[in-house]
């Protein structure tokens, strides 16, 4: 066997980059918008954009199904006024980490009580249509505390003091700061 020199197998390497970018434009040539002329090629190098351009695709490839049938077979809890508070704990902290196996991560869940939380999640978190991209490396954050649509929860529990000067420069009435009432540690997406 005759050894390459180390320069060739960098030229192969980045050959093989440029055909797959080449590949990945392409394919989502369908789909191009304002995004991939938003794509400054100069400052990044070939693999990096292709990782970009690769999560593009599966962002735009990927179906719209609703979050309890990303599961198989699809995630259905009970009703949470037909449960007691104990067998209501099991089932929420099994359907936390099942959410979190399919790379679904609860953020700002401490001011709501384990039956608050159950409620978000059977009512608006497993019937919520949503991409269900299938990478190792994308999480769907679920912002509990804005399920309202009411900042107040945010800022009463989780905003920063800096969040809330910014918060009431705006001439917005603050909630006085408090601590969320009902801790939890809940599986993080791992940095």
């Amino acid at each position: 066997m005759v050894a390459m020199p180390e320069s060739t197998f960098g030229r192969s390497d980045e050959v093989d980059q440029l055909l797959l970018n080449a590949r990945l434009r392409d394919e989502l040539e369908p789909f191009f918008d304002e995004s991939i002329l938003r794509l400054n090629i100069q400052d990044m190098p070939t693999p990096v954009e292709n990782e970009f351009l690769a999560s593009m695709l599966a962002w735009e490839r990927a179906p719209v199904v609703p979050i309890g049938q990303w599961f198989e077979p699809a995630l259905r809890l009970p009703p949470p006024d037909t449960l007691d508070d104990a067998a209501l704990h099991d089932l929420l902290w099994d359907a936390i980490q099942k959410l979190f196996d399919k790379r679904i991560v609860l953020d700002f869940t401490d001011h709501l009580s384990d039956r608050q939380l159950y409620c978000v999640i059977y009512r608006d978190i497993l019937p919520s249509p949503e991409k269900k991209i299938d990478s190792s490396q994308n999480f769907l954050h679920w912002d509990c505390a804005d399920a309202g649509g009411d900042p107040e929860v945010w800022l009463r529990y989780y905003a920063s003091p800096q969040e809330r000067e910014h918060w009431a420069e705006q001439g917005e009435p603050l909630p006085p700061c408090e601590p969320p009432p009902y801790p939890r540690r809940l599986p993080q997406q791992p940095l």
